[in-house]
């Protein structure tokens, strides 16, 4: 998706679409008319939670680019563009509302929890494909490509979703809201990519 405008306009499109939806049911929610088929953790939460979520994805992000540093590998991360922006704004919502809304165990005593919690947490990370390099149809998918910014990187991924489940289970958000989640994510995704751009990593507007 990194240069394929048509890919990031479509992904933003559905996200707005979705958002719009997921917002309604966040109003009827706080009006006290709560719709029963609403979209997970469409629903309030206290402030603080949302600050420490974004503090802590902040500090995440500054972790992982001071590692980045310390291994030599931050040559080796791709080239964005602008409108690559929106893209992962968009992709910080959606992959809230999936992940920690609806591919997780809940309900079914703590330890299905946590154990769902890591071991999604790892698929999320492994689903970015930093470890494997695509090749296309017939040509034998995927490349594995075992290397050091790969590993960090999968690694970065799987903390942040273990934060981002955090977020959303702690005893902090009894409500199971997902806005600190949506917080903390898109403040990670803006993070990163102004780091890019410190770089020289962003390039163009499209």
């Amino acid at each position: 998706m990194n240069h394929d405008p048509l890919s990031i306009l479509v992904v933003t499109v559905i996200a707005i679409f979705v958002a719009k939806l997921w917002l309604e049911d966040y109003g009827k929610a706080r009006a006290g008319a709560p719709n029963p088929r609403s979209f997970p953790g469409a629903r309030s939460v206290g402030l603080g939670l949302v600050l420490l979520g974004v503090g802590a994805a902040l500090a995440l992000v500054a972790i992982q680019t001071a590692g980045e540093y310390a291994l030599d590998i931050t040559r080796q991360q791709s080239t964005v563009t602008w409108l690559f922006l929106l893209g992962m704004v968009s992709a910080g919502f959606l992959e809230e509302l999936i992940f920690r809304g609806y591919v997780v165990i809940d309900g079914r005593g703590r330890a299905a929890l946590v154990g769902s919690v890591v071991a999604f947490s790892l698929f999320f990370a492994l689903l970015h494909f930093h470890w494997a390099e695509w090749k296309g149809f017939g040509s034998g998918w995927f490349e594995l490509t075992p290397t050091k910014a790969a590993a960090w990187w999968t690694l970065a991924l799987f903390v942040n979703a273990l934060l981002f489940y955090w977020l959303r289970f702690c005893r902090w958000n009894p409500s199971r809201s997902l806005i600190p989640c949506f917080a903390a994510h898109i403040s990670s995704n803006v993070a990163v990519f102004l780091v890019k751009l410190a770089q020289g990593f962003v390039v163009g507007v499209y």
